[in-house]
C-alpha cells in the first residue's frame, strides 16, 4: 500500500504536546489537519504555537517563507468530533487510558468513514486492547510518535491481533511521507523501545547499589566511554523518576514479573522522596540556579609504565587489542609482542602486560574472579567503549589481590593511549559491557518472539532514543560468542534468571553467525 495523498484529511485528536508535535508534522508534509481537543483554547493555542515554529524555522533557513505559510493554512481547529468526518487517517494522542482510548475510538466508529485508519499514540497500551470492542477493529493500528515530535525520527508502527496488513503498511508509508523513519512491531508491553531500553536503566541502578561508583561517575562512564547521548541518571532525571519507574512498574507487571525488568527499590525511595529530576528541580543531580555540578571520578596521573607488552592470537577482540595498540603507537608509546609462551595468558583472549598486570576485555567476570580462575593475582579488567579510536574515557577495575604497582601501570598505559580513567569497584562487567550484552539480549528476544526484525530493532533504538549503535549490531561488534559469555558470567556471579541467555542469541553464538546477517 502507498502513503495517504498529499492533502488528504488527518485528524489529531488532543493537542498536547504529542498532538501539537504530530498536527505540526502532518501540516508540514502537505496533509490538511483538523486538530480536535476538549478545551477549545487548547487547540487555539496549539495552533498559534505551531505558526510560531515555522516562522522560527523560516528565520533559520530550514523552511521558506512559501511552505511556512501553506502549511499553516492546512491548519485547522474544529469544536467537534463531529468536523473529523473526512477523515482519512485519525491520530489519538490523548490520556494514557484504556477506557477513555476505547470510548474515543467507538464515538469516531460511529462518524468518519469505514475506510479511515484509526490510529493510536499510546506508549504503554496494549493496541489489541484498544481495538478489541470496535465494529471493524482491524482498522485500529499504533503509531507511537516519540517526543518531541517534530525532532525525533522514529514512529512504531504497532499491529495488534486483529490489524490489517494494509492498513500498517499504508501508515508506515505516511510516517515516510511525514520524513520519519518507522518500524513495524506487533503489540507487546513496551513494544520497542520501552522493552529494550530497560536495561539502560536497570544495570545503572545495579551499579549505583553495588557501589561501583556514584551517579555521575556512572554517567561519565556511560557517555563518554559507551558513547551514549546521556548517562542513565541524568537521563532519568530528565524523563522523570515517577514517569521512568511507572513505565518499568508497568512492563515487569506486564511480563509477570519476570525478573529481567524488576523496578529498582532504589528508584522507588527517590520517587517517595519527591526527587523527580529536573521537573522537581533535584534528582541524581542539583538543578537549583548556581548548583554545581558533581565531577565524576578519575584516576590521578600515573607514569608512563616502563614496559607494555601484548600477547594474543587472531580471534575474537583482536581489533579492539589491535585499536588500543595502535593508539599507544600514534602517541609514541612503545609496544612490544610477546611470544605466546611467555609471562601469563589465558585462552587466546587479547591481553596486555605492564609489570606484572594482566590486562584483559571484561567477560562479565569480576577482575578478583578471574585472577583467581587464571592464578594470577595482579588482573585488570577494561570496560567495553564506544569507538577505541577516540572514546576519551574508560573504566576498570582491579582485583582484590592487585598489587599498587600493577594498578597504577596499568592506569599508565590507559592515560598513555589518551584515555580519562576511571576505576570501577570491581563489579562483574563493569558499566559499558553490561549494559550493551543486556540491550542486545533483551532486543534479540524481542525479534526471537517476533515483535520485530534485528533492522527495526537496531533502527528503533538509535531513532528513538539516540543510542550510538543498535544493540544488535553492537553484539556483532564485540562478537556474539563474548557477548553470550558475558551474559552467562553475570548470571554465574549473581544467580539470577534476570541474565538469561536469549535462545536468539544462543543460536548465533552455537552456529558462529552474525545476527546481522
Amino acid at each position: 500500500m502507498a502513503a495517504l495523498a498529499k492533502g488528504s484529511v488527518v485528524a489529531v485528536i488532543g493537542s498536547g504536546a504529542m498532538g501539537s508535535g504530530i498536527a505540526q508534522v502532518a501540516a508540514a508534509s502537505g496533509y490538511t489537519v483538523k486538530l480536535f481537543d476538549t478545551r477549545a483554547e487548547a487547540v487555539d493555542k496549539a495552533i498559534a504555537d505551531i505558526g510560531k515554529v515555522y516562522g522560527k524555522l523560516v528565520e533559520k533557513g530550514k523552511m521558506s517563507g512559501a511552505d511556512a505559510d501553506a502549511a499553516r493554512s492546512r491548519l485547522h481547529g474544529v469544536a467537534g468530533l463531529a468536523d473529523v468526518a473526512d477523515a482519512k487517517l485519525v491520530v489519538e494522542a490523548i490520556v494514557e487510558n484504556l477506557d477513555v482510548k476505547r470510548s474515543l475510538f467507538a464515538d469516531l466508529e460511529g462518524i468518519v468513514g469505514d475506510d479511515a485508519i484509526l490510529a493510536t499514540n499510546t506508549s504503554s497500551i496494549s493496541v489489541t486492547a484498544i481495538a478489541a470492542k470496535l465494529r471493524k477493529p482491524q482498522r485500529l493500528v499504533g503509531m507511537h510518535f516519540f517526543n518531541p515530535v517534530p525532532l525525533m525520527a522514529l514512529v512504531e508502527v504497532i499491529s495488534g491481533l486483529a490489524t490489517d496488513a494494509a492498513v500498517a503498511e499504508t501508515v508506515y508509508d505516511t510516517s515516510i511521507a511525514w520524513g520519519k523513519n518507522p518500524v513495524h512491531a506487533k503489540s507487546t508491553p513496551g513494544f520497542i523501545v520501552n522493552r529494550v531500553a530497560r536495561p539502560y536503566y536497570a544495570e545503572g541502578w545495579r551499579l549505583l547499589n553495588e557501589q561501583a561508583a556514584d551517579a555521575a561517575t556512572i554517567d561519565a562512564v556511560m557517555r563518554e566511554g559507551g558513547g551514549f547521548r546521556m548517562g542513565p541518571f541524568e537521563l532519568m532525571d530528565l524523563i522523570g523518576h515517577d514517569v521512568n519507574y511507572s513505565v518499568t512498574e508497568s512492563v515487569f507487571r506486564a511480563y509477570y514479573s519476570d525478573p529481567r525488568f524488576t523496578p529498582s527499590v532504589l528508584q522507588q525511595e527517590m520517587v517517595n522522596a519527591g526527587f523527580l529530576g529536573r521537573k522537581s528541580g533535584r534528582g541524581f543531580y542539583d538543578y537549583s540556579e548556581g548548583a554545581a555540578a558533581p565531577l565524576p571520578r578519575s584516576e590521578a596521573p600515573q607514569p608512563l609504565p616502563e614496559y607494555i607488552g601484548y600477547s594474543f592470537e587472531p580471534g575474537d577482540h583482536t581489533a579492539i587489542a589491535t585499536t588500543i595498540i595502535e593508539r599507544l603507537k600514534a602517541r609514541g608509546v612503545a609496544v612490544t609482542k610477546r611470544n605466546s609462551a611467555e609471562g601469563h595468558r589465558s585462552s587466546e583472549a587479547p591481553a596486555f602486560h605492564t609489570n606484572g598486570a594482566a590486562i584483559y576485555l571484561t567477560d562479565g567476570r569480576t577482575a578478583t574472579q578471574r585472577a583467581r580462575d587464571d592464578k594470577h593475582d595482579d588482573m585488570v579488567v577494561y570496560d567495553l567503549v564506544f569507538d577505541f579510536n577516540a572514546s576519551p574515557r574508560i573504566a576498570i577495575a582491579c582485583s582484590d589481590q592487585c598489587s599498587p604497582r600493577a594498578m597504577a601501570s596499568t592506569i599508565g598505559m590507559f592515560q598513555a593511549a589518551g584515555f580519562t580513567v576511571t576505576r570501577l569497584d570491581d563489579v562483574p562487567g563493569l558499566a559499558v559491557m553490561r549494559t550493551v550484552a543486556m540491550l542486545a539480549n533483551e532486543a534479540a528476544d524481542a525479534v526471537n518472539q517476533g515483535v520485530c526484525s534485528a533492522q527495526a530493532a537496531d533502527l528503533a533504538m538509535q531513532k528513538g532514543v539516540n543510542y550510538p549503535r543498535g544493540p544488535l549490531a553492537w553484539a556483532d561488534m564485540v562478537g556474539v560468542r563474548h557477548i553470550v559469555t558475558v551474559l552467562e558470567n553475570l548470571a554465574s556471579s549473581y544467580g539470577e534468571d534476570r541474565y538469561r541467555v536469549s535462545p536468539l542469541l544462543r543460536r548465533r553464538e552455537q552456529s558462529g553467525a552474525r545476527i546481522h546477517a
